[in-house]
């Protein structure tokens, strides 16, 4: 298993950075699109679509949405991260509630509904944060953000993990081993801070921003968890060999992205 998973993670991981950094504007928001549709496909497993042609043109309808959306320019748009920010909210009320409110979205069309708010304002914040700054800067700091806090929650919570976060999605999470990612996310932000000059009111506005938006990538592992729970299977596909599927690897981000995509327009002076 070790082996695949290193097999997988040399060829995958230089297509994704050359396709994330080298690619820009409508290549770029292409090259996201497949990615969020390879999610799609395995989302409409997530909520029950188990006929392959039905499946297919679930996913047909997604890329139908995000076509719409970049031809009618709002592919760059600030009300798909606000939907998508207040799909989250959605969201924490449900995992901070399961099983019990499990009756309110199980049913195959919410959970499709649900899959469309997460996914289509994933794909715009990717569309925001590439071409906010030269580079993608801000883009790379959100990728470098899931990772840091899924590192630094995974050693936090193997030396200190006791109070458990969310015993009915996912057992092996711990508030400890939040508070490791929220610390490694903020060693994160200061590094940037001094990387772009930024001035002590703008690094205070990041490290705030930081930490609610790692907070959020937790909830986006948590809701995955939890849809694979209900589906009682483990991984959202075996296209990955030795990761699981896309949805296994974007979890975080699909959260984290648009939300401090949104926070990136609106309220950090950058």
């Amino acid at each position: 298993m070790l082996k695949q998973r290193i097999i997988t993670a040399a060829w995958l991981a230089p297509l994704v950075l050359a396709g994330l950094f080298g690619l820009e504007d409508g290549a770029f928001a292409l090259f996201v699109a497949a990615i969020v549709l390879l999610g799609g496909w395995e989302w409409t497993n997530l909520a029950g679509v188990r006929n392959a042609r039905r499946r297919g043109l679930v996913v047909a309808g997604l890329a139908a949405v995000m076509l719409a959306l970049w031809l009618a320019g709002a592919a760059h748009a600030v009300w798909p991260l606000w939907l998508g920010t207040l799909g989250w909210a959605l969201n924490l009320y449900w995992v901070s509630c399961y099983p019990e409110a499990c009756a309110q979205w199980r049913s195959t069309p919410r959970r499709l509904g649900i899959g469309l708010v997460v996914l289509v304002p994933c794909w715009v914040g990717f569309n925001v944060l590439r071409s906010g700054a030269p580079g993608g800067t801000w883009l790379l700091f959100v990728l470098l953000l899931t990772w840091a806090a899924d590192i630094g929650a995974y050693f936090a919570g193997r030396a200190f993990g006791r109070r458990r976060l969310a015993p009915g999605v996912s057992p092996g999470k711990s508030w400890e081993g939040v508070f490791g990612g929220m610390a490694a996310t903020a060693l994160l932000a200061l590094g940037f801070a001094v990387w772009q000059s930024l001035g002590v009111p703008t690094t205070i506005a990041l490290l705030v921003v930081t930490a609610g938006v790692t907070l959020v990538s937790v909830l986006g592992d948590l809701l995955e968890s939890m849809l694979k729970r209900q589906r009682r299977i483990k991984d959202s596909s075996a296209l990955l060999p030795g990761h699981g599927g896309v949805l296994d690897r974007i979890d975080s981000l699909t959260a984290a992205v648009p939300v401090f995509a949104l926070l990136y327009l609106q309220v950090l002076p950058i």
